[in-house]
C-alpha cells in the first residue's frame, strides 16, 4: 500500500556557510545534524510545509503553514504570517488517485515554493539584512523536503525547488525504491528475500536479485576489512540481548557462547558466477540492521541521478546521510552536515563537509541499559558478543552510504586505535570519533582522514 509522504520545503539564507535554526524550534539543526525534522503530518492525509529565512539572531523571519488534506481530496495552504489561509485554484486540483500518491501535494508545493521565494513578503523587522550568497536567488536556495518512514525511521530526500516537477517525482520514486529495498531485506516480517536465505540456504544454494547479490558481496568485503567488527551475521546476537525486542536483557554466560557459535560471517558463501549464496551452517543467518538504510540511500540516489537531478540530500534516521553535488545556500562546495553531540541534543561535535559521499553515525553512548551500576551499549562485538566499549559515538565519512553505515558499526566497536590503522590503509574514508575523555575532559574527539576544511569542530 502506497503511503503518502510528507513534504516540507524551506528557503533558507547561510550565514557564514551554516543553516542556522529558526528561533522557536530545532527542526533545521536537527535536520543538518543527521537527525530528521520534527513534522507536523498527518500520517497518509496530510503535507507539513516549513517555510522561512535564516538569518543573523537580529533579523530572523520565519513564517510557517500546514498544507492538509480533507477526505474528499481538497487542498488549502496556511500561511499565517503573510496573510492567512487561501483556497488552492482549481488549477492546483488533481485527481484523487494523484493525491494518495502524494503527486498532487508535491505540485501545489513546488508551485507554493516557487511563488513565495519569487515575491516575499518579509516580516516587519527593524533592519534589512542582506544574506552573502554566490549563488543567486532566494529561488534558487528554496528547498523541498519528501519523506516517508521505513525501516522504523523517517527517511528524506531533499531537493531545491527550482529543479522542477521532475525534482518531486524523482524524489517520489526514490522513497518507492526505499520501500522496494525494505521489503526484501526485513527480517520482522512474514515474508522477504533475505527471510528465504535464511531458511533454505543452509541446504541448497539460493539465486539472489542481483542488487541483494551486491550488497552481499559489498558485506562480505567489508567484513573481512574490519576484521569482523562488523558482520551481517551477527544478528542471533542482537536477538539474544534483547534488541531486536526492543527489550534489553543480559545474557548468561551459556547463552552467549551458544549465539556466538552461529555468527560468523565467512560462513556466507557466494557464487558469483550463479549470482548465488550458501549458509555453511544451518545455525547462520543474515541480517542487514547495519547496512540496509545506507544501501537504501544508495538506490535512492540512483533515482534521482537517472532523472538528471545533480544536488540532493538524502537522510535515513539520524543515522544515515548521503548527498550530491551542492548545498546550494552554502559558502563551500559540498553539504555541510552536523555531528551531533552524545550527550547533548542542543550541541553538536561539530560539522563535516562532504561531497558526493555518504556518512553514517553509531554508538552505544545514548542507547543503553544498566545492569548493578553498568552500561550496556547497543552496539555489539560480533567477535565476543559483548556489546562494545571505549567509542561513544562513531562517524564513518565514504564513497557509498552504505559502506559509511557498515564502517560506523565497525568503529564503534574497533576503538580509535584500530581505526587509525584502518583509515591510513584507507584513505578515501574518514570518521569522527567521540571516545569518554582523559582526567577532566568529559570527551575525546579523534579525527581521521579529513582536513580542516572538511572538519569544524564546534
Amino acid at each position: 500500500m502506497f503511503r503518502s509522504p510528507s513534504l516540507t520545503w524551506s528557503c533558507a539564507f547561510a550565514v557564514g556557510g551554516r543553516i542556522r535554526a529558526p528561533p522557536d524550534g530545532r527542526q533545521e539543526a536537527r535536520r543538518r545534524r543527521g537527525g530528521p525534522a520534527e513534522l507536523p503530518s498527518r500520517q497518509g492525509r496530510g503535507v507539513a510545509v516549513t517555510a522561512g529565512t535564516a538569518c543573523d539572531r537580529g533579523a530572523r523571519a520565519w513564517f510557517r503553514g500546514f498544507l492538509a488534506a480533507s477526505p474528499a481530496p481538497s487542498f488549502r495552504c496556511l500561511r499565517p504570517l503573510l496573510g492567512g489561509p487561501r483556497p488552492m485554484s482549481s488549477s492546483e486540483s488533481s485527481s484523487r488517485r494523484d493525491f494518495l500518491q502524494g503527486k498532487a501535494a508535491a505540485r501545489a508545493l513546488l508551485d507554493q515554493a516557487r511563488a513565495w521565494t519569487a515575491d516575499p513578503t518579509p516580516e516587519p523587522s527593524e533592519r534589512t539584512w542582506t544574506a552573502p550568497s554566490r549563488r543567486g536567488s532566494a529561488a534558487a536556495h528554496a528547498r523541498v523536503s519528501v519523506s516517508r518512514r521505513a525501516m522504523a525511521c523517517e527517511f528524506s530526500v531533499e531537493f531545491h525547488a527550482v529543479d522542477g516537477k521532475g525534482a518531486t517525482s524523482a524524489a517520489l520514486a526514490g522513497l518507492d525504491r526505499i520501500d522496494a529495498i525494505e521489503s526484501q531485506l526485513t527480517v520482522y516480517r512474514d515474508a522477504s528475500e533475505v527471510l528465504d536465505i535464511n531458511a533454505t540456504a543452509h541446504a541448497a544454494a539460493y539465486r539472489c536479485e542481483p542488487g541483494l547479490y551486491g550488497l552481499l558481496e559489498q558485506s562480505l568485503r567489508l567484513a573481512g576489512a574490519t576484521d569482523g567488527a562488523f558482520d551481517i551475521t551477527s544478528g542471533p546476537l542482537s536477538r539474544l540481548w534483547g534488541f531486536f525486542q526492543r527489550q534489553p536483557r543480559l545474557p548468561s554466560a551459556e547463552e552467549l557462547a551458544e549465539a556466538l557459535a552461529s555468527v560468523d560471517y565467512r560462513r556466507v558463501q557466494l557464487d558469483p558466477a550463479a549470482q548465488s549464496v550458501r549458509l555453511l551452517d544451518p545455525r547462520t543467518e543474515i541480517n542487514f540492521n547495519a547496512i540496509g538504510k545506507g544501501h537504501a540511500l544508495d538506490h535512492a540516489a540512483a533515482e534521482l541521478e537517472s532523472a538528471g537531478i545533480a544536488d540532493f540530500l538524502l537522510q535515513g534516521g539520524s543515522s544515515s546521510v548521503l548527498v550530491r553535488g551542492v548545498q546550494r545556500d552554502a559558502l563551500t562546495e559540498g553539504w555541510l552536515v552536523g555531528i551531533p553531540h552524545p550527550f547533548d541534543d542542543d550541541s553538536l561535535l561539530g560539522e563535516v563537509r562532504i561531497v558526493d559521499r555518504g556518512l553514517g553515525t553509531a554508538g552505544g553512548g545514548t542507547q543503553f541499559f544498566e545492569v548493578a551500576g553498568r552500561r550496556y551499549g547497543h552496539v555489539l562485538d560480533p567477535r565476543t558478543g559483548w556489546p562494545a566499549e571505549g567509542v561513544l559515538a562513531a562517524t564513518a565519512i565514504a564513497p557509498t552510504a552504505a559502506e559509511a553505515d557498515a564502517l560506523a558499526t565497525a568503529f564503534a566497536v574497533m576503538g580509535p586505535g584500530a581505526v587509525a590503522e584502518f583509515c591510513a590503509a584507507h584513505r578515501d574514508y574518514g570518521a569522527v570519533m567521540a571516545c569518554p575523555g582523559a582526567g577532566t575532559a568529559p570527551i575525546d574527539v579523534h579525527v581521521f582522514n579529513l582536513t580542516p576544511d572538511q572538519w569544524r569542530p564546534a
